[in-house]
């Protein structure tokens, strides 16, 4: 594992070599907004799935978290920034835990640009795995941790407000999930090049990023 000031760029000789070796690009947004604008419904989906759950448990109103019918305000100070931060921070790392052999990893990479925290790899990884730690941040917070908490009596009005933070910033994640499954066979395997992504059936050598 490698810590970077900057995501990994797309290659375009890797690109090349990429395709010469039978491996296929995934039909994706090109551009991180695009990839937000057609999360849209995901997001709502996954808040009303992490609603769901926490209703099960405690009650939640609008007005607890500052919304009310004539008015909306909130209250932002250093401890609810602290607390978004441990938020994106928990987010990332789930995704790297779940990335095989991270550790020993020269192709895995962690770091923190202008936008966030960001775990990227160009690892080979099979498709089962891949859709693990693409969709693990929003399992473990935004649905199991919630249950967790209910049973527990612990969910207060923080903690509903970053799961279900957390609900809708992994709409994006959820987006990419649904075409990994649609597109990628079940034995396939994945690659990362910058902001693309590859599938190929085999398990075979890549070349190396130059």
């Amino acid at each position: 594992m490698k810590i970077k000031n900057k995501l990994p760029q797309y290659n375009e000789s890797l690109h090349f070599e990429l395709i010469k070796n039978e491996w296929v690009p995934i039909k994706e947004p090109k551009y991180l907004i695009s990839a937000i604008f057609l999360s849209f419904p995901l997001m709502i989906i996954n808040a009303l799935i992490s609603v769901g759950i926490i209703n099960i448990f405690s009650n939640v109103s609008l007005k607890e978290f500052g919304i009310e019918p004539n008015s909306i305000s909130f209250t932002i100070n250093l401890g609810s920034i602290f607390f978004i931060m441990l938020l994106i921070i928990f987010h990332e790392l789930l995704h790297l835990i779940f990335i095989p052999n991270f550790i020993k990893s020269e192709n895995t990479f962690i770091g923190l640009t202008l936008f966030g925290v960001f775990v990227a790899t160009e690892e080979n990884i099979p498709k089962s795995r891949f859709l693990l730690v693409t969709i693990a941040p929003f399992i473990i917070i935004s649905v199991i941790l919630p249950i967790i908490l209910g049973f527990c009596g612990l969910l207060t009005s923080t903690l509903k407000f970053l799961i279900i933070l957390n609900s809708l910033a992994s709409s994006v994640d959820i987006l990419y999930l649904l075409l990994i499954i649609k597109q990628v066979p079940k034995n396939g395997i994945l690659k990362n090049n910058g902001h693309k992504t590859y599938w190929n059936n085999k398990q075979r050598g890549c070349p190396k990023r130059q």
